[in-house]
């Protein structure tokens, strides 16, 4: 049965049903519908004082065509620890329509392991990223009426750009102001995709809707002739921005197929920014369950590193334990093996690709972190290739067998058991990087520490970005725009066996986010469709039911 099917057969139950659970009061439940809703973020007032629950972090190793399924075991475990007796609560990001009109589909699990409404998930849900989008572009278009109307504050150079939440690589370079009118003068902008927009970074980081509009009034939009920068507060744009993102603040509750919560909010991809969901939903998420379940977005280089040294300096706090997602199916694909060929036993491109996953392993044990790899079995894989994994791991690293794609929560008791003791494990956090190193220190610490890069190099642009960046003392994280599927910047070279290269492209301050975002090689903020892109094959069927969202 396809994951829309199995998701579409779900007995759900009424929102209000899984809000009444965890104890929320009906005054700060919105309902959209009958299976979403939104928590007021005021309703956190009312909790703050009880204690965290356990922070649950799942990762995986870098990313292949062949699928992974770390949101699948994300959800599997929350469902896995619901089913041996705890209270576990999910905590994840929002799909973006790029994707799911694009190469990868849907973001809401697969098989038995799903949240619902899967459909409405996957396409516009609350409307949190068209809120965002809206916002972006309000930005935009108030910055260019200001230069059409005499220009008060003298900007001479715009450096915000526009947004749309789908692939479309023509709009990575556009002329705008082309229709001639009197005092329009044209100019070059760039579009990006929504979730790379510094507003869906500044939602998923702001504590409340106060933080929201100071980190919204920040937002450089450009500079002056003396290179002063210019921010949305010059523009008086604050107010209307927070306005439209008054409801988007507020995180979403919607349930999976086993009818257990789940706390989805914000969706900001890790490749080309951060890669959390809020600060807000896992605050409130800690605060309703004893155990709480998130996920980082691709491999643990980008996702996880993102979390750690972005997000847990934001939230004060950091996780109990780490789960790393793998297949071995992946990890023949990252021995050298073809899509085709790692569907068979591949014993020699296995060893080699277990070199991938034992270095996630170690970069996270690198944070003072206890990791477990949980390994999502699938029928092609053989006896030989399961003991050759398990030989590499026993005594160095905990690991479980998944099957919750087939069996739902019950698949991973064993994972969910496993944690329950990880989470008891004295644990040292520490950072790749303080905040009082130089920009290039911070680059470079997570270059060679979590990439295994053996040099960096910058190019003319991004030195003199970082000069300048250096002259204000910016004492903020970096993050890392960098491919999701290699340790380094080509994403062809996925067994990292030489010694390799990061190579700096630019680098900017975002003064909302309050972090500084690196990129590296060719990586993109503006994502394409393929040749063959998902939306080809979403459609309604006779009885309007969606079809194609996979």
């Amino acid at each position: 049965m396809k994951d829309i099917e199995i998701a579409r057969n779900a007995k759900l139950k009424n929102i209000n049903e899984i809000t009444r659970r965890l104890d929320i009061p009906e005054e700060y439940v919105e309902q959209y519908g009958k299976y979403k809703a939104k928590i007021s973020l005021y309703y956190y007032e009312q909790i703050k004082k009880k204690n965290n629950g356990k922070l649950i972090l799942v990762t995986a190793i870098n990313p292949t065509p062949l699928g992974e399924g770390k949101t699948t075991t994300s959800i599997g475990l929350c469902d896995g620890l619901n089913k041996i007796g705890k209270k576990a609560i999910l905590a994840l990001r929002e799909p973006s329509l790029g994707p799911v009109f694009g190469i990868k589909g849907g973001a809401t699990g697969g098989g038995y392991s799903q949240v619902a409404p899967m459909e409405e998930i996957n396409l516009h849900f609350t409307g949190d990223i068209h809120a965002i989008t809206s916002a972006n572009n309000l930005l935009s278009a108030m910055i260019d009426n200001h230069i059409f109307h005499g220009n008060e504050l003298g900007i001479e150079r715009v450096v915000w750009n526009r947004c749309l939440d789908l692939n479309d690589r023509k709009l990575r370079k556009v002329e705008i102001g082309l229709s001639n009118e009197k005092n329009m003068t044209s100019r070059e902008d760039h579009f990006d995709i929504t979730v790379a927009s510094e507003i869906m970074a500044i939602l998923c980081l702001a504590t409340d809707i106060k933080d929201l509009k100071r980190r919204l009034g920040n937002i450089i939009i450009g500079y002056d002739k003396r290179e002063n920068k210019i921010t949305a507060k010059d523009l008086k744009a604050e107010g209307a921005l927070t306005v439209l993102l008054k409801d988007a603040i507020n995180p979403n509750i919607v349930q999976t197929i086993e009818n257990n919560p789940a706390i989805i909010h914000g969706g900001p991809f890790a490749n080309i920014a951060h890669g959390c969901n809020s600060i807000i939903a896992t605050k409130m998420a800690l605060k309703l369950g004893e155990y709480v379940v998130t996920e980082a977005g691709f491999g643990a280089d980008l996702g996880a590193e993102k979390f750690l040294n972005i997000k847990c300096r934001k939230l004060e706090t950091f996780p109990d334990a780490v789960v790393i997602v793998a297949t071995l199916r992946a990890l023949k694909y990252h021995g050298g093996a073809t899509k085709e060929e790692a569907s068979e036993e591949n014993l020699n491109a296995l060893e080699i690709g277990i070199k991938n996953l034992m270095k996630h392993i170690e970069n996270i044990q690198l944070f003072g972190l206890n990791p477990i790899v949980a390994i999502n079995k699938f029928t092609t894989d053989t006896e030989k290739e399961l003991q050759l994994l398990k030989e590499k791991l026993e005594g160095k690293i905990e690991y479980s067998l998944l099957e919750n794609w087939a069996k739902g929560g019950e698949g991973a008791a064993d994972l969910a058991n496993k944690i329950c003791r990880i989470c008891e494990k004295e644990h040292t956090f520490k950072n790749t990087y303080e905040l009082s190193d130089t920009t290039k220190d911070k680059i470079e610490k997570v270059a060679k520490k979590i990439y295994g890069a053996s040099n960096v190099e910058y190019s003319e642009e991004a030195e003199k970005q970082i000069a300048d960046i250096e002259k204000n003392n910016v004492q903020v994280p970096v993050c890392i725009a960098k491919t999701q599927y290699s340790f380094s910047d080509d994403d062809k070279n996925l067994l990292c066996d030489k010694p390799f290269t990061i190579h700096i492209t630019s680098a900017e301050y975002k003064a909302g986010a309050e972090f500084i975002v690196v990129k590296t090689g060719k990586v993109m903020t503006m994502p394409g469709l393929p040749k063959v892109p998902s939306a080809e094959n979403i459609d309604l069927d006779e009885n309007g039911n969606i079809v194609g969202i996979f």
